[in-house]
């Protein structure tokens, strides 16, 4: 089903754009996810607990928990990485909309969506490199994580955070969960963070916001 627009939101949220295009963001503060690859036990209740927070039929994830198994006998391992949008430096799905539905926020970094505004057209789905932007066939939009910024702004975490019962998942200041000087529980005391695991695409293409614990197997080298 189509959306009649409202175009004098429309107008808004494009010169909101243009001047994102040209002019990237440089939030104060930029938040970003670190999830912990080797504690993670693959339940799924982040993907469940963000689904009900956003209505989300069946299809569309806005945080996915993948399995990654390999080795051979008696070497064999398993792990998972688990990632929702990226809310990346230089995201890549912002400039594609031609309507402006997606914006960044200057005080966080949070890359906010708008899909009130959503044609439909599918290009910041095919420009993100780590596949956040989800088609919804019902309503024949495309939503995203926006790291539930109701919750944010009211001093909670978001859902898929606090549904974590490993607290392997955890949301904070990007830098500093990189230079490993953010408390939290989904670090140990002798744990390393990374920005890149293997199978994901160069974080140069973007700068996501993304912090890893990785599993032996999964370091890049």
């Amino acid at each position: 089903m189509t959306n009649k627009l409202d175009m004098k939101k429309v107008k808004v949220a494009l010169e909101r754009k243009v001047a994102q295009t040209y002019e990237p963001v440089k939030p104060a503060m930029q938040f970003g996810f670190i999830h912990n690859n080797v504690d993670c036990i693959g339940c799924r209740a982040c993907e469940i607990a963000c689904k009900d927070k956003n209505g989300l039929p069946p299809g569309p994830r806005f945080r996915r928990v993948m399995y990654v198994e390999g080795g051979t006998y008696p070497d064999v391992f398993a792990y998972k990485v688990n990632m929702s949008c990226n809310h990346c430096a230089e995201p890549a799905c912002l400039p594609t909309c031609p309507t402006g539905a997606i914006w960044k926020r200057s005080k966080d970094g949070i890359v906010d969506i708008d899909s009130s505004l959503c044609i439909g057209c599918r290009k910041c789905e095919a420009a993100c490199p780590y596949g956040a932007p989800q088609w919804n066939p019902k309503e024949q939009i495309i939503q995203k994580c926006n790291m539930c910024v109701d919750e944010i702004d009211a001093g909670r975490k978001p859902y898929c955070v606090m549904a974590c019962m490993m607290r392997v998942l955890d949301i904070g200041p990007i830098d500093k969960l990189w230079e490993g000087k953010f408390k939290t529980k989904a670090v140990g005391p002798h744990d390393e963070t990374v920005r890149q695991v293997k199978n994901m695409a160069n974080p140069e293409l973007t700068k996501p916001s993304i912090a890893f614990v990785p599993h032996r197997n999964g370091k890049v080298k």
